[in-house]
C-alpha cells in the first residue's frame, strides 16, 4: 500500500504558520486515496493542470505537509511483534526521546501527558527482539525511570485519512 501521511497537528496549518488552502487539501485527499494516482488524474479531480498539481505536491513535500511513502504491513516483512510502550522519566525528557528517535525498531516517539512521560510504538522481529530491545536498549537510557509494555495480539484499524478531516 502506499500512502501519504500528513505532518502537521492541524490540518489547516503548516508548523502552526502557513494555512493550506482547499485546493491542496483536495490534493492530499487524492493521494491519500492512491498514492501513486497520476498528477493528470489529480488535476481533473481537483480543477487543476497536471504542472500545477506537480508544483503543489512538491511544495507540500517540501513544507514537510505530508510524505509520500510505502506502508507495509509487518507481519508481511518479518516483524512478527509490535508493542507500545509507556515511559516514565526522571529530568528533562528531551534526550531521552531523541535517543528513543534514533533506534530503528522505534516507529513513533510521543510526549504526552497523564501516567507516561513518553510513549512508543516498537517493531520487532519476535519476542527475543522485543525483550532485547527494551531490557537492553531502552530501559538502560539514562533518565529512564520505568517502562509498561503493551503488546499488540492483533491490528484491527490503522489509517492514514486523518491528515485532512
Amino acid at each position: 500500500m502506499v500512502s501519504v501521511a500528513t505532518r502537521s497537528a492541524d490540518p489547516k496549518s503548516v508548523q502552526g504558520t502557513q494555512s493550506i488552502d482547499a485546493v491542496s487539501l483536495a490534493i492530499i485527499e487524492q493521494l491519500q486515496e492512491d498514492g501513486r494516482r497520476p498528477y493528470a488524474a489529480i488535476g481533473k479531480a481537483v480543477g487543476l493542470s497536471e504542472a500545477a498539481v506537480r508544483q503543489r505536491v512538491q511544495k507540500l513535500l517540501d513544507q514537510g505537509v505530508m510524505q509520500i511513502v510505502a506502508v507495509t504491513d509487518p507481519l508481511t516483512v518479518g516483524f512478527r511483534r509490535q508493542a507500545m510502550v509507556g515511559i516514565n522519566v526522571e529530568g528533562d525528557l528531551d534526550p531521552v526521546a531523541d535517543a528513543l528517535t534514533a533506534m530503528d525498531e522505534v516507529e513513533y516517539v510521543v510526549v504526552t501527558a497523564g501516567s507516561f512521560d513518553l510513549l512508543i510504538e516498537i517493531v520487532c522481529e519476535d519476542d527475543d527482539h522485543l525483550l532485547e530491545t527494551i531490557n537492553k536498549r531502552i530501559r538502560t537510557l539514562p533518565g529512564v525511570r520505568s517502562t509498561e509494555s503493551f503488546v499488540y495480539l492483533k491490528l484491527r484499524k490503522q489509517t492514514y485519512t486523518w491528515g485532512t478531516r
